[in-house]
Protein backbone atom coordinates (compact mmCIF):
# COMPACT_ATOMS: atom_id res chain seq x y z
CA UNK A 1 0.00 0.00 0.00
CA UNK A 2 1.53 3.26 -0.94
CA UNK A 3 1.30 6.16 1.07
CA UNK A 4 -1.54 8.70 0.12
CA UNK A 5 -0.86 12.66 0.89
CA UNK A 6 -4.05 13.42 1.37
CA UNK A 7 -4.79 10.64 4.11
CA UNK A 8 -1.92 11.61 6.05
CA UNK A 9 -3.30 15.30 5.54
CA UNK A 10 -6.59 14.48 7.36
CA UNK A 11 -4.92 12.16 9.89
CA UNK A 12 -2.15 15.02 10.98
CA UNK A 13 -5.51 17.62 10.79
CA UNK A 14 -7.43 15.17 13.48
CA UNK A 15 -4.49 15.01 15.81
CA UNK A 16 -4.16 18.52 15.86
CA UNK A 17 -7.86 19.56 16.52
CA UNK A 18 -7.38 16.56 19.34
CA UNK A 19 -4.56 18.66 20.89
CA UNK A 20 -6.15 21.59 20.66
CA UNK A 21 -9.19 20.24 22.37
CA UNK A 22 -7.50 18.45 25.06
CA UNK A 23 -5.58 22.08 25.74
CA UNK A 24 -8.80 23.25 25.92
CA UNK A 25 -10.62 21.56 28.52
CA UNK A 26 -7.22 21.36 30.62
CA UNK A 27 -7.75 25.27 30.86
CA UNK A 28 -11.37 25.18 31.87
CA UNK A 29 -10.95 22.61 34.08
CA UNK A 30 -7.36 24.34 35.79
CA UNK A 31 -9.53 27.35 35.70
CA UNK A 32 -7.05 29.27 33.98
CA UNK A 33 -8.82 31.63 30.95
CA UNK A 34 -8.53 34.84 29.95
CA UNK A 35 -11.09 37.24 32.19
CA UNK A 36 -11.05 40.38 29.41
CA UNK A 37 -10.87 43.34 31.46
CA UNK A 38 -9.80 43.02 34.96
CA UNK A 39 -13.08 44.38 36.90
CA UNK A 40 -12.83 46.14 40.65
CA UNK A 41 -11.76 44.52 43.50
CA UNK A 42 -13.71 44.68 47.17
CA UNK A 43 -12.23 43.08 50.28
CA UNK A 44 -14.72 41.24 52.54
CA UNK A 45 -13.30 39.84 56.15
CA UNK A 46 -15.10 36.99 57.72
CA UNK A 47 -14.52 35.14 61.39
CA UNK A 48 -14.47 31.94 59.13
CA UNK A 49 -14.41 30.79 56.00
CA UNK A 50 -14.81 27.41 56.04
CA UNK A 51 -13.33 25.81 52.80
CA UNK A 52 -13.65 28.81 50.33
CA UNK A 53 -10.55 28.52 48.01
CA UNK A 54 -9.45 31.48 45.76
CA UNK A 55 -11.11 31.31 42.26
CA UNK A 56 -14.76 30.58 43.99
CA UNK A 57 -17.80 31.83 42.83
CA UNK A 58 -18.95 35.59 43.64
CA UNK A 59 -22.30 35.50 43.17
CA UNK A 60 -25.55 37.88 42.86
CA UNK A 61 -29.06 35.82 43.15
CA UNK A 62 -27.15 33.05 41.92
CA UNK A 63 -25.50 34.36 38.51
CA UNK A 64 -21.84 34.35 39.26
CA UNK A 65 -20.78 38.33 38.78
CA UNK A 66 -16.98 37.34 39.57
CA UNK A 67 -14.33 35.05 41.69
CA UNK A 68 -12.18 35.13 44.90
CA UNK A 69 -8.75 36.30 43.83
CA UNK A 70 -7.14 35.86 47.10
CA UNK A 71 -7.87 34.89 50.76
CA UNK A 72 -5.04 36.07 53.59
CA UNK A 73 -4.97 37.11 57.21
CA UNK A 74 -5.49 40.76 58.52
CA UNK A 75 -4.05 42.15 61.57
CA UNK A 76 -6.93 40.91 63.71
CA UNK A 77 -6.32 37.69 62.22
CA UNK A 78 -9.56 37.64 60.65
CA UNK A 79 -9.88 35.82 56.76
CA UNK A 80 -9.20 39.01 54.15
CA UNK A 81 -11.00 37.97 51.09
CA UNK A 82 -9.91 39.78 47.91
CA UNK A 83 -12.94 39.69 45.62
CA UNK A 84 -12.88 40.47 41.59
CA UNK A 85 -16.22 41.79 40.53
CA UNK A 86 -17.57 42.88 37.32
CA UNK A 87 -16.66 46.28 36.67
CA UNK A 88 -20.11 47.12 35.22
CA UNK A 89 -21.56 46.51 38.09
CA UNK A 90 -22.97 48.91 40.92
CA UNK A 91 -23.12 47.98 44.53
CA UNK A 92 -24.26 50.19 47.35
CA UNK A 93 -21.79 50.73 50.37
CA UNK A 94 -24.54 48.63 52.71
CA UNK A 95 -24.12 45.84 50.91
CA UNK A 96 -23.84 42.26 52.45
CA UNK A 97 -21.14 39.42 51.59
CA UNK A 98 -21.83 35.95 53.27
CA UNK A 99 -20.47 32.90 52.92
CA UNK A 100 -23.06 29.92 51.63
CA UNK A 101 -22.32 26.11 50.46
CA UNK A 102 -23.66 25.08 47.30
CA UNK A 103 -25.80 22.08 48.55
CA UNK A 104 -25.09 20.24 51.72
CA UNK A 105 -21.73 19.44 51.23
CA UNK A 106 -20.97 21.32 48.13
CA UNK A 107 -18.22 24.31 47.38
CA UNK A 108 -18.19 27.17 48.67
CA UNK A 109 -18.99 30.42 46.93
CA UNK A 110 -19.71 34.31 48.57
CA UNK A 111 -22.75 35.46 47.93
CA UNK A 112 -23.58 39.13 47.56
CA UNK A 113 -26.67 40.99 48.53
CA UNK A 114 -27.16 44.39 47.18
CA UNK A 115 -27.80 47.50 49.72
CA UNK A 116 -30.25 49.95 49.33
CA UNK A 117 -27.49 53.06 50.06
CA UNK A 118 -27.40 55.64 47.18
CA UNK A 119 -23.02 55.95 47.55
CA UNK A 120 -21.68 53.19 45.87
CA UNK A 121 -18.32 51.00 47.22
CA UNK A 122 -15.22 51.92 44.70
CA UNK A 123 -12.88 49.58 43.79
CA UNK A 124 -10.16 48.58 46.54
CA UNK A 125 -13.55 49.68 49.47
CA UNK A 126 -14.04 46.96 52.26
CA UNK A 127 -17.34 45.55 52.82
CA UNK A 128 -18.88 46.56 55.73
CA UNK A 129 -21.51 43.66 56.60
CA UNK A 130 -20.40 40.36 56.45
CA UNK A 131 -21.51 36.68 57.58
CA UNK A 132 -19.14 34.07 57.72
CA UNK A 133 -19.39 30.55 56.81
CA UNK A 134 -21.44 28.43 58.76
CA UNK A 135 -19.60 24.81 59.42
CA UNK A 136 -20.97 21.38 59.48
CA UNK A 137 -18.90 21.00 62.82
CA UNK A 138 -20.75 24.04 64.40
CA UNK A 139 -24.44 22.84 63.16
CA UNK A 140 -23.69 19.03 64.79
CA UNK A 141 -22.24 20.24 67.81
CA UNK A 142 -25.46 23.23 68.22
CA UNK A 143 -27.44 20.22 67.15
CA UNK A 144 -26.47 18.14 70.21
CA UNK A 145 -26.02 21.02 73.21
CA UNK A 146 -29.78 21.28 72.16
CA UNK A 147 -30.35 17.81 72.48
CA UNK A 148 -28.53 17.25 75.64
CA UNK A 149 -30.60 20.40 77.66
CA UNK A 150 -33.47 18.16 76.67
CA UNK A 151 -34.98 21.30 74.63
CA UNK A 152 -36.80 20.14 71.22
CA UNK A 153 -35.30 23.04 69.50
CA UNK A 154 -38.29 24.65 69.07
CA UNK A 155 -40.18 27.28 71.04
CA UNK A 156 -43.39 26.64 73.14
CA UNK A 157 -46.87 26.39 71.71
CA UNK A 158 -49.18 28.67 72.58
CA UNK A 159 -52.97 27.59 73.29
Amino acid sequence: MTPSPIRDFVVGLFVLVGLGAVAYLSFQVGGLSYKGPVGFHLVATFGEIGGLKVRAPVVISGVRVGQVERITLDSNLRARVLLDIDPKLKLSVDSTAAIRTAGLLGDQFVALVPGAEEEYLKSGDQIAYTESALGLESLVSKLVTGLGSGGSGGGEEKK
